[in-house]
């Protein structure tokens, strides 16, 4: 009989900065480390954990800057994925994790790669979501950020996508679904993500994020060698209506790795938000195969 594992809310100091994590089950079991993505927060796991929780020990961290945890001003903090990586790292060593399973989803993967690259063992595996390693997912829909990270005038920033407002907060979840989907999304995400980031200074952090992106395409080949070399398991999980991430991204996974099992939704960027219960039977099962 399944565990009903309950997820605790708590907070913790790390390096100054007030972090807020998710956890369930129970500590001591294998970890699963849960990295979300912009604009959401930890806040997009709340249906899967209790789920996990039964098999295993289960961290998700709201980012600096996002969700709960606090949201120092450009000035304060260095809005890298490298060092919200090593944020990440110390709240882990806080918390006694040494070996883990980690979820990738959009600035998560930049964040995950970070940890993964600099201590490949301490990974047991890789759950993906609509979280880009290779060229073949950034299509065109990338082209002005391209132009933009190659040349950052005031020019190229103004031709980038409207997005840092509500509306493209909300465009996050809806973009480029067809009705049927965008009906099972519910609302107050995106407007909790919304008022999050209007707290000072927080549009300012989120675009420092957006333009080191460009460091985290950067380092595709440094990933792929982590692949090569290391081969961890893989579950890749996308949303087929994905306006952000292309497709074709799950074959470049897939032609990456050797164990690699994927799964393609009738869902968006946002995918445990209407494929929750999915979701979460295969990353049970995948972490439960492979511990």
């Amino acid at each position: 009989m399944q565990d009903i594992q309950k997820v605790r809310h708590r907070q913790a100091d790390v390096d100054g900065v007030e972090v807020f994590y998710r956890e369930a089950g129970r500590p001591g079991r294998l970890t699963v480390l849960l990295l979300h993505g912009f604009p959401s927060s930890s806040h997009t796991f709340r249906q899967v954990m209790p789920v996990i929780g039964d098999v295993a020990h289960v961290i998700a961290p709201d980012l600096p800057g996002f969700g709960m945890s606090s949201s120092p001003t450009v000035g304060d903090y260095d809005y890298t994925f490298d060092n919200l990586s090593r944020t990440v790292e110390h709240l882990l060593d806080q918390l006694g994790v040494e070996r883990f399973f980690v979820y990738l989803h959009d600035f998560g993967a930049p964040v995950g790669y970070h940890l993964a690259t600099r201590a490949p063992a301490r990974i047991r595996g890789l759950i993906v979501q609509s979280g880009n390693a290779h060229d073949d997912g950034l299509g065109e829909q990338w082209d002005s950020a391209r132009a933009y990270w190659a040349d950052p005038t005031d020019e190229r920033r103004a031709a980038l996508p409207d997005w840092l407002n509500f509306a493209g907060t909300r465009d996050q979840y809806l973009a480029g679904l067809p009705e049927h989907v965008r009906i099972l999304h519910a609302p107050e995400s995106w407007h909790l993500d919304w008022e999050r980031m209007s707290r000072p200074g927080n549009i300012d952090a989120q675009f420092a994020l957006f333009t080191d992106y460009a460091n985290h395409v950067a380092r595709f080949a440094e990933i792929a060698e982590y692949h090569r070399v290391h081969q961890p398991p893989a579950l890749v999980l996308w949303g087929r209506h994905d306006p952000y991430f292309d497709v074709e991204e799950v074959l470049a996974y897939h032609r990456a790795l050797d164990r690699m099992d994927a799964h393609l939704y009738d869902g968006g960027h946002l995918l445990l938000e209407t494929h929750a219960i999915e979701c979460a039977d295969l990353m049970r099962t995948f972490v439960l195969d492979n511990s």
